[in-house]
C-alpha cells in the first residue's frame, strides 16, 4: 500500500505550510510541519533560524517517512485510513494517533502498531475507522488549553483529513 506515501505527502504539507514562529505554539520555529528540534534531531546538529527557512520539501520528505508514516505502519493501513493516521500522528505525535486507533479497533493503547493491531483493523471497516479516528482527534483537540487560539485551524484541518480520506478509500 505504499502507492499512497507521495500523495498524502502532498496533501499533509498543504495543511502544514511554510514557515510560522507562533509565540503561543509549543513547537517554536517550524518549516513545512518540522519543528527545530525535530530537525536538528534529524540532522544532528544545531540549526539556525535561516536553515529551518529554508527547508524544501525534499529535505522533510524522508523525516515524515521515517518518523511518522513508517512509525504508524500506514503502508499496511488501506487507503483513506494511512492519511487519517498519517496526518494526526505528523500534527500530534505518532504515539497519540497510534492510541487512537487502538482504542478504535479495541487493541491494548500502547502507542505501537503492531501486528495485534493491523489484524484487528482489518476487521473493522475502513469508513468507521476514519470516522472513529476523527472524532477522536477533535476532541482532544477540544481539550486543548490552546484550543481558542489554534482551534479553528486544527477542526478545519480535521475536517479536510476527513473529507479526503473517505474520498481515497478503495
Amino acid at each position: 500500500m505504499n502507492k499512497n506515501y507521495d500523495h498524502c505527502l502532498e496533501m499533509l504539507l498543504e495543511h502544514e505550510g511554510g514557515f510560522v514562529n507562533h509565540p503561543d505554539d509549543p513547537g517554536g520555529i517550524t518549516n513545512l510541519g518540522v519543528t527545530k528540534k525535530v530537525y536538528e534531531g534529524w540532522v544532528d546538529r544545531e540549526v539556525t533560524e535561516q536553515e529551518m527557512r529554508d527547508l524544501t520539501k525534499e529535505d522533510v520528505a524522508p523525516i515524515y517517512k521515517s518518523n511518522y508514516w513508517d512509525r504508524c505502519k500506514c503502508n499496511s493501513l488501506e487507503s483513506g485510513l494511512d492519511f487519517t493516521i498519517f496526518d494526526w500522528a505528523v500534527n500530534s505525535g505518532p504515539g497519540r494517533a497510534a492510541k487512537a486507533l487502538q482504542k478504535s479497533v479495541g487493541a491494548t493503547e500502547d502507542g505501537a502498531i503492531g501486528p495485534a493491531t493491523l489484524a484487528l483493523v482489518s476487521n473493522n471497516g475502513v469508513e468507521n475507522l476514519i470516522e472513529d479516528v476523527s472524532r477522536q482527534r477533535q476532541l482532544f483537540y477540544e481539550s486543548l488549553n490552546t484550543f481558542d487560539t489554534f482551534g479553528r485551524g486544527w477542526t478545519r484541518r480535521n475536517k479536510e483529513t476527513r473529507e479526503a480520506s473517505l474520498e481515497m478509500m478503495d
